[in-house]
């Protein structure tokens, strides 16, 4: 069932529909109050409400690697719901980690482990499948990001990730640079929410088609890009993209 209604006023706006997600694995009605549906059009099944580029994600990754239980991953900021959840929950060598400002990379806070993905401290060829949801627009140099990955994925191994992709822009946009002791703005600053930080990240990129090609050069990963809109999965909305950069 579909049911769409959208006034002048956002508040009249509701959207849902009934599938199966492919985070919980169960028939579902995904809904929407908002218009801004990557945000809002959420399955309530999941574990704590997951959304569509969680959902996109999570198709992508049974897709490729359906034995995804028993391959050693690492999630690199993982949310607290959702997707990174049922990875955790589920993946019986699943690594987290996020970037702890003066934690020493390696080291752990809380059993979370802290690493730079610019410069990580996995052994070569260690890892299987890499996870970022959302992460890559705000690192300072993507190109270390991809050449550490070309570094410690196994062959057949990639890394999964999502990051929106503007649709006018066919070259990929720095918006920030951080240098040792200032940030250079080259727009008005953004900000995205950051599960470890309240005062969220700064967006450093805004990301253009020309990106697979661009993580070609920096790093040898061979790119594929799903774009979805798939209503019976939930994956409706804008910058749903998801990236599989494999080492063949």
């Amino acid at each position: 069932m579909s049911n769409m209604s959208q006034e002048k006023n956002p508040s009249n706006f509701h959207f849902e529909t009934a599938g199966r997600c492919p985070i919980c694995e169960k028939e579902v009605t995904f809904s929407s109050s908002d218009p801004w549906l990557r945000d809002h059009f959420v399955c309530h099944s999941c574990p704590g409400g997951s959304l569509p580029r969680e959902r996109a994600l999570m198709l992508s990754l049974r897709r490729h690697f359906p034995n995804w239980r028993d391959l050693d991953i690492h999630e690199s900021s993982p949310g607290r719901n959702g997707a990174s959840v049922v990875i955790k929950r589920d993946c019986r060598n699943y690594i987290e980690s996020q970037f702890f400002i003066g934690v020493t990379p390696g080291e752990f806070v809380d059993g979370v482990r802290c690493e730079n993905l610019e410069s990580t401290t996995f052994p070569d060829e260690s890892l299987d499948i890499i996870i970022t949801q959302d992460v890559l627009e705000h690192v300072n140099m993507p190109s270390s990001v991809f050449q550490d990955c070309a570094r410690v994925l196994r062959h057949g191994g990639a890394h999964l990730f999502t990051a929106p992709t503007y649709k006018n822009l066919d070259l990929t946009l720095r918006r920030a640079l951080y240098k040792e002791s200032e940030v250079e703005h080259y727009f008005s600053p953004e900000y995205h929410g950051n599960p470890i930080d309240p005062n969220g990240s700064l967006v450093t990129f805004h990301y253009g088609y020309d990106l697979p090609n661009l993580i070609r050069e920096w790093s040898g990963l061979d790119v594929e890009v799903s774009r979805f809109s798939d209503a019976y999965h939930g994956i409706i909305g804008e910058h749903l993209e998801v990236y599989v950069a494999w080492k063949r």
